[in-house]
């Protein structure tokens, strides 16, 4: 009951809140005379759960209870060119190495994309098929039950329900996330054994539309990719990964070994991820002694030629032949083969590790397509080896398909023309192992990032970021443009910028603050620190705060989290003394520093040294601020500059274009 001595007691505090309350006035400009500036980066709960852990912490680094999962694969699989289907038996070895017990194991089924009830992103399959059809499943030797309901469960295993505890039962098998509900849970630190037996169709024919959507030419050339029953991630984030396979973005997986067998007929020569491993079985004498002269000298070595057709001529005899490959410490496995693959190969050099092979396999009419291939990759190859850690694999393989742009450890479905982008791929994420469904630009936008440093040596000159984050200004404000911290998963119409473009114009920004080849030497750091582990967004960010010696965390929430821009121009420029004051605006949310190009008369005065400034020659001196001048919310920022009186004709501000920018052509005095 409310009495009245109760209701004006409540009008008097609520008239006394109303009386302390500042009024903000209505907004009627789209500039505003103040901003707040964010000096921090979220932390979510999945990070929080971590740091309080201890598998990752403000270094950046590893935490001193860093875990992961891993997963051994024996598969055992069979091509019917004539079905177009993959049949196969596979026994895995999950690793439960968290501190959970596991009460549900998570499979990724991704061909069942192909399903026509499949969900999916901008993608489209080049036909409908009946997507991963899993025959039988056994965990510790006990089937699970197929058909029967499964109880809802969470991505930490836990679930009920009235099956929970007498059978085990699968959800999700038509679906690209697929959940078995354990009677015995997996212990932490145990090791669980599953037996998968299954088959699935590979899509053809002239309508698909993005990477991996088409994994055949007709019924003579076949490029399996995500085309076997594999374990998902469970991680110290979020548990099991769970996001669905919806096309466009990739991957999220465990590192392990991989045994490889795969049947296809005599004559058909296949290339896969790892080591062939009985190569007497299925090689002519002829191709093994090519191969053993490929590490000679960088000239391409044809293994099998173009009239080296069929069974006794291209491969070993035979109706069937059984390829086996081995592969340690990969997150994934792909593999191509065709019956009348041309196979060449020549030499990379890695640097600290000596010669490795370059595998190309195509065919014969698109032979012109890997003239430059063998050229490109062995740049790739030594390049980002040098840039960032050694090639950690002891072979690379480029094949031929109607997938022109996609990678896997050891092997990318490439040919010249995206040959140095696919190599990049194998230190992101093949060796660090990204969440890529999430934040795709943690590999695609590093790579892109990487390819122009590598383009430009391959060139032989001098590499160039200037532009690149200014031209930000240039597309922020759009409407479909996700935040990169944004779940890549759902970026819609925007994920090719978030996951491809934007990288590599926040990492311009960075190296206008820095220096780019400090920004280098951290993430080459970086890369030894995470090598075959899992890195979040938040631990490349504080390794690079540590590494580069100054908390970033503004920057890294402006560009990670947010589509703002700086937006900086030059107002006013006065003079008088000897000490110029130029006014500097920042229309945008995003803090900058304040660089300003000071172009001086040829005759006049010696210049005055100044403390915050560098003298590019002797008419021309470059004078910088930090960002931390706008820290006060302030839009306009007075610097001043006194290098006595020799006049100034000209000042720019972002001389280097590294400060997102929608106008570029205000930040010039005088105006031009």
């Amino acid at each position: 009951m409310i009495t009245r001595i109760t209701v004006l007691t409540l009008l008097i505090a609520s008239t006394v809140a109303s009386a302390q309350q500042t009024n903000l006035p209505i907004r009627k400009t789209v500039d505003t005379p103040k901003r707040s500036i964010r000096l921090d980066v979220p932390m979510t709960n999945s990070i929080r759960n971590a740091f309080k852990a201890g598998t990752r912490d403000f270094s950046g680094k590893p935490g001193p209870n860093y875990w992961q999962l891993e997963a051994d694969y024996t598969i055992k699989a069979s091509l019917d060119p004539a079905t177009q289907t993959i049949t196969g038996s596979e026994k895995i070895s999950m690793h439960n190495n968290s501190k959970d017990d596991l009460k549900t194991i998570v499979l990724r089924l991704d061909h069942n994309l192909f399903r026509p009830e499949a969900q999916r992103g901008a993608s489209v399959p080049a036909e409908a098929t009946d997507g991963m059809i899993v025959t039988s499943l056994k965990v510790a030797g006990q089937a699970v039950d197929l058909t029967a309901a499964a109880p809802v469960m969470t991505r930490r295993g836990n679930g009920g329900g009235p099956n929970a505890s007498t059978k085990m039962t699968i959800s999700g098998l038509t679906q690209t996330i697929a959940t078995i509900n354990l009677v015995d849970p997996v212990k932490a630190g145990a090791t669980a054994e599953l037996e998968i037996e299954w088959h699935t169709k590979l899509p053809g024919g002239p309508n698909g539309r993005g990477h991996r959507m088409t994994q055949r030419f007709d019924s003579k050339l076949f490029q399996p990719t995500q085309w076997f029953p594999r374990i998902g991630k469970y991680d110290d984030l979020r548990g099991w990964e769970t996001s669905p396979y919806l096309g466009p973005s990739e991957f999220y997986n465990n590192f392990g070994k991989f045994d490889v067998s795969i049947t296809v007929p005599g004559g058909w020569i296949v290339s896969g991820t790892g080591v062939l491993q009985n190569p007497n079985e299925v090689l002519t004498e002829t191709a093994r002694q090519r191969l053993t002269t490929v590490l000679n000298s960088n000239d391409d070595v044809i293994i099998v030629s173009e009239t080296e057709k069929g069974p006794g001529k291209a491969t070993a005899p035979g109706d069937k032949l059984t390829w086996h490959f081995v592969a340690d410490r990969v997150n994934d496995f792909a593999w191509a083969t065709a019956e009348n693959f041309v196979w060449k190969a020549t030499r990379a050099t890695i640097p600290g590790k000596g010669a490795i092979p370059i595998h190309m396999v195509y065919l014969p009419e698109r032979a012109k397509l890997f003239d430059q291939a063998g050229k490109i990759s062995r740049h790739a190859l030594e390049f980002y080896s040098a840039l960032w850690a050694p090639y950690p694999f002891p072979q690379l393989t480029l094949q031929d398909g109607p997938s022109a742009g996609m990678e896997y450890p050891m092997v990318i479905n490439s040919n010249q023309g995206a040959a140095d982008h696919e190599t990049g791929h194998q230190w992101w994420p093949m060796m660090l192992g990204t969440n890529e469904t999430r934040y795709g630009w943690m590999d695609e936008g590093f790579n892109q990032y990487m390819n122009i440093l590598s383009a430009a040596d391959r060139d032989g000159k001098p590499y160039n970021l200037d532009g690149l984050g200014q031209s930000y200004g240039q597309m922020s404000g759009d409407e479909n443009e996700a935040p990169m911290m944004w779940n890549a998963n759902d970026a819609g119409s925007g994920y090719r910028f978030q996951t491809y473009g934007k990288a590599p114009l926040m990492l311009s920004m960075l190296g206008g603050i820095v220096g780019d080849q400090a920004v280098i030497n951290a993430m080459k750091k970086y890369t030894a620190a995470w090598a075959y582990k899992h890195p979040s967004p938040w631990d490349y960010m504080f390794f690079m705060n540590n590494e580069l010696g100054q908390n970033l965390d503004w920057f890294w929430y402006y560009w990670l989290w947010t589509t703002e821009t700086a937006d900086g121009s030059i107002q006013e420029v006065k003079t008088a003394n000897g000490k110029t004051t130029v006014t500097v605006h920042q229309a945008g949310q995003m803090p900058s520093p304040v660089v300003l190009k000071v172009e001086f008369d040829a005759a006049g005065p010696a210049l005055k040294p100044v403390a915050n400034a560098k003298l590019i020659d002797a008419t021309t001196a470059e004078v910088t601020w930090p960002a931390s001048v706008w820290f006060d919310g302030n839009r306009t920022f007075n610097a001043v500059m006194n290098f006595g009186d020799r006049k100034i004709k000209k000042i720019t501000f972002d001389p280097h274009g590294r400060f997102p920018d929608v106008n570029p052509a205000d930040n010039v005095w005088p105006r031009e």
